[in-house]
């Protein structure tokens, strides 16, 4: 059996490993029905966020109309999610690594589906708030759950791919919530609360579907529980043969449990600040011009009635999630990290040093711009997930989903006032500066992750 490749803790390169026989337990296996099934329930918390931030964006208006408040409120409103995204993504990854994946993985959505019910029922801006925020903390601990334990069941030959799949989730949770949204908002001055409320029943299921899910076999060899693994590679259809001539019957060594601040030592400390940097470049932009599209959108000129447009920029959101899935497959993790964020600026530049140009030049760079970043954005579910070993996957995850967050929460919170007050050109100015500090650290940092056998 020739020999895998695996993550080489002090640097960015791969090497050679013995441990010919681990990689065939776990990623060398055929893929198979729970492969799949892992994937498509960690589907569920990726279309959640973006229909929680779609929806958002559409009810704003409303709830802003009907409970009577203003632009600091809207702020606030539209980052709760994004806020309790990081508590949830940070303090759950955290507690996954120390006390297993399985049992959160299973019940956080509780969370959600309860929160999601009861916005129904606000009378008041923090009421609202205080919701919003629990259902990001649901969809932030999922968020470090979800794509680490995919990468730790799949294969690593699908292992890209399956991770990148998780960013079309949300694209398409995105984009449901708008055409949704649309539609339902002209039914009546409570149609938010129906809107917010919607998320409830889907939750509900993901619970239900999610039981039965087993620990991870890795972070069980992690803490040195052989015969749990064993049985979960059995129960799995993994190559048992190969798995056992690595783990004897019997042993029960375990390697020196890994701290937290390990992510911050001189192993990884390096991979820990590109993965915070790279992250947040990518989604402060995103998640800042898409909250509040429609008010962009008119800074650009395009009418406020002109739902057209509007329609026009989610395909090519939802295109450009489908396309980023082929790049994902066909390049380097590093080539394409460097290569969006050099399209990226080369499109939004243009915006935003010259915004008294003619619609008809601002708009066709802004569907390039948004074709490029939903394609871009595959990477955020691929990345951190590469860029930690197992005793530290889950914590390294969760710490880059919420960091991203608490940047996104920032962005989104100040976007509309900085319009406000300074315009649109210092604003887009100030989004193509976050994506040339992604594109410099990226060039200096980004680590080459494709094929990796994790260890």
């Amino acid at each position: 059996m020739p020999q895998s490749e695996t993550a080489c803790p002090g640097g960015d390169a791969t090497v050679a490993t013995g441990s010919t026989a681990a990689a065939a337990a776990f990623d060398d296996v055929p893929l198979n029905r729970f492969h799949l099934r892992i994937t498509a329930l960690t589907f569920c918390a990726n279309a959640s966020d973006g229909y929680e931030l779609g929806i958002i964006s559409i009810a704003l208006p409303l709830i802003a109309a009907q409970l009577g408040f203003g632009t600091v409120w809207q702020g606030l409103l539209g980052a709760s999610a994004l806020i309790g995204i990081f508590l949830g993504s940070v303090i759950v990854g955290w507690a996954a690594d120390k006390i297993g994946r399985q049992r959160l993985y299973t019940y956080n959505f509780l969370l959600i589906a309860v929160a999601s019910a009861a916005e129904f029922f606000v009378t008041g801006p923090t009421q609202l708030f205080v919701l919003r925020l629990l259902i990001g903390i649901g969809i932030g601990a999922d968020y470090a759950l979800g794509p680490t334990l995919v990468a730790e069941f799949v294969p690593r030959k699908y292992r890209g791919g399956l991770l990148a799949s998780l960013t079309v989730m949300w694209t398409v949770g995105y984009v449901v919530a708008f055409f949704l949204g649309n539609y339902t908002v002209a039914l009546g001055d409570d149609a938010w609360r129906w809107l917010l409320a919607s998320s409830c029943l889907p939750a509900l299921a993901v619970v239900l579907l999610r039981l039965g899910v087993p620990e991870s076999p890795r972070w069980l060899l992690a803490r040195g529980r052989i015969e749990q693994a064993r049985a979960v590679v059995r129960r799995l259809g993994g190559d048992e043969g190969a798995f056992t001539s690595a783990h004897p019957v019997g042993v029960t060594n375990s390697a020196p449990a890994a701290r937290y601040r390990d992510l911050f030592g001189p192993t990884y400390w390096r991979r820990t600040a590109f993965g915070v940097v790279f992250y947040n470049a990518q989604v402060i932009p995103y998640f800042a011009i898409y909250t509040f599209l429609p008010l962009v959108l008119v800074k650009m000129g395009v009418g406020e009635q002109d739902t057209t447009s509007d329609g026009l920029l989610n395909l090519f959101l939802l295109a450009g999630s489908l396309a980023g899935l082929w790049f994902v497959a066909r390049t380097t993790r590093r080539a394409l990290t460097i290569w969006s964020f050099a399209v990226l600026i080369a499109t939004l530049a243009p915006m935003a040093l010259w915004p008294e140009a003619p619609t008809a030049l601002l708009f066709p760079l802004f569907l390039a711009f948004t074709f490029t970043m939903s394609g871009a954005v595959n990477l955020d579910q691929v990345y951190p997930a590469e860029l930690f070993p197992t005793a530290l996957r889950s914590s390294g995850v969760g710490l880059l989903n919420g960091m991203s967050r608490i940047g996104s929460a920032i962005g989104t919170f100040l976007l509309p006032l900085s319009l406000e007050h300074f315009g649109f050109s210092p604003t887009m100015l100030v989004l193509t500066g976050v994506l040339a500090a992604g594109l410099a650290v990226s060039v200096a940092w980004a680590p080459e992750t494709k094929n990796m056998a994790l260890d």
